[in-house]
């Protein structure tokens, strides 16, 4: 039986989220506070935009940065996206159908729409993007997301279906992450793998030039399907140093900074010429403890670091007051999130399971991390907190690469060398699915995916194939409610904190988005 979409995709992404809130919590879901912004204002036709690091491509199928996503967003649509508060919304489709087991979606697409370089976008577009994002052998860094994609039709010009090979509830939200954005199929043919230098889309925006390491133009495009762009050109700057961008942002070199320094808020606050933009993002921060290693084989000793750790404190040592508490293994602004009842920092609680789980005089352990200086920051806090109950943390802080070569790529079946990870996770597609089963999955210990404290429980794995084997959003509501429970007693991770987005822009610059999971969006919306 197949279910037709017949309202809006935007209606229906509200009514989906009302039948969740409403399924999950009997508190209403959390809608970040996002300064949204609609046009150019006293004259101002060319922006720069700082940011911290240099985007790796501009290929969105080889992606795995929200830095270039947000720049490749100017230039490229996919089918649907997420507005603001990342409920998904339409874009270059029109509407959908889905059958109940969730195997095959069929889409309506939006017609009298070219890409930058004069092909039309039509079924055959998209099947070329999808079969590209589903084929395994092209190593793609997206390749994974679309794993599940058995084969795609163009039913005619306007329409395409999509078979998958085992039921995915969260499909749409999948085609809604910017990896399922479209690139024209002649850019593709003639550019092959170099087409992440020469993105070629849809969008509000045209490619102009990159200097990796120094600058990335977009120009208007000028026959653009939507609502016309309101700048004339957007520049991207990389600047590392955090120090650096502020000072530009407030000499005018830069229009648009991100991300600020929580310590730097406070200051450009004061500045009349500047205005912030903050909201709580998806990002959670959390420490996985490996399960498969003693002492984190006992819950009780899971639970107790969870109550010997003091969450607000954190919040102002490490990000000086600029984040919210962690009350679930997602954060409040993901689909189908439920808040579960807080682990309280607690010392006696935490010495008392300790002591029953037979480490009354505590024990030695080592956290790893990556070596930035807000990491550098938490580990030192996490050290601290956890002597207070006679735990010795060794810190061992690493370059990025060296961390996820020892994370990811440990021997299949070797329960992994990690003992605490501090890291932290954006669910990307804005759903519980991706918030919860490559992290927490029994198939996603690595090198499988990125389920670092090992953990394994098959109720946990039921449900997660319970939550992705339908399309009914009560459904899978229930699924993921049981699921954080679970999760949340089991306590394979000290739960810490809900990141705060922020950035900075010059107070006559508007038309600029942050989105909860860390990207920006500059194209107007749909």
């Amino acid at each position: 039986m197949m279910k037709k979409k017949t309202l809006t995709m935007m209606t229906l992404a509200l009514l989906a989220v009302m039948s969740v809130t409403a399924a999950c919590s009997s508190k209403s879901k959390a809608q970040p506070n996002v300064e949204t912004a609609t046009g150019a204002v006293d004259g101002k036709k060319d922006i720069t935009i700082a940011y911290n690091s240099e985007p790796s491509s501009m290929d969105p199928h080889d992606t795995n940065d929200t830095v270039a996503y947000s720049l490749q967003k100017l230039m490229l649509e996919g089918l649907f996206s997420f507005d603001k508060d990342m409920n998904v919304v339409p874009v270059l489709a029109e509407s959908y159908v889905a059958n109940d087991t969730a195997t095959e979606y069929t889409i309506k697409l939006k017609t009298g729409i070219k890409f930058h370089d004069g092909t039309e976008f039509n079924a055959e577009a998209v099947k070329v993007n999808l079969d590209r994002l589903a084929d395994q052998t092209q190593k793609l860094k997206r390749n994974s997301l679309f794993n599940m994609v058995e084969k795609t039709e163009a039913v005619d010009a306007s329409t395409v279906k999509i078979t998958l090979k085992t039921p995915f509830g969260a499909f749409i939200n999948t085609l809604a992450h910017p990896a399922g954005m479209i690139i024209s199929p002649k850019a593709l043919a003639e550019y092959g793998k170099e087409v992440s230098k020469h993105p070629v889309g849809t969008g509000a925006y045209v490619f102009k030039e990159w200097t990796p390491g120094t600058k990335f133009v977009s120009t208007k495009n000028p026959s653009y399907w939507g609502t016309p762009a309101q700048y004339d050109s957007i520049s991207f700057k990389t600047v590392k140093e955090d120090g650096s961008r502020v000072a530009m942002l407030q000499t005018g070199e830069a229009d648009f900074i991100y991300p600020v320094p929580s310590m730097q808020i406070e200051n450009l606050k004061n500045d009349k010429n500047v205005k912030i933009l903050e909201n709580e993002s998806i990002i959670v921060r959390y420490i996985s403890m490996n399960v498969n290693k003693k002492p984190f084989d006992d819950v009780r000793v899971r639970q107790a670091l969870n109550y010997a750790i003091d969450k607000n404190a954190f919040s102002q040592v490490v990000y000086s007051g600029h984040t919210s508490p962690l009350n679930s293994v997602i954060a409040p602004n993901t689909q189908f999130y439920v808040e579960q009842k807080s682990y309280d920092y607690n010392i006696e609680k935490a010495k008392q399971l300790l002591t029953e789980a037979g480490y009354a005089n505590g024990f030695t352990t080592k956290i790893w991390s990556n070596n930035s200086s807000v990491s550098s920051k938490a580990d030192e806090f996490i050290q601290q907190q956890l002597a207070k109950i006679g735990v010795t943390v060794e810190v061992v802080p690493m370059e990025a690469a060296t961390l996820s070569e020892k994370l990811y790529n440990a021997p299949a079946g070797s329960g992994g060398e990690v003992e605490l990870y501090y890291g932290g996770w954006s669910p990307s597609t804005g759903d519980a699915d991706w918030g919860i089963r490559p992290l927490l999955a029994t198939e996603s210990a690595p090198p499988a995916s990125y389920n670092t404290a090992y953990y394994s429980n098959p109720e946990v794995d039921q449900l997660i194939q319970d939550g992705i084997h339908t399309s009914d959003p009560a459904v899978r509501a229930e699924a993921y409610k049981k699921m954080q429970e679970i999760l949340w007693n089991d306590a394979p991770w000290v739960f810490l904190s809900v990141d705060a987005n922020m950035a900075a822009a010059g107070s006559n610059i508007t038309g600029i988005n942050l989105l909860p999971d860390g990207s920006l969006q500059v194209a107007p919306e749909k």
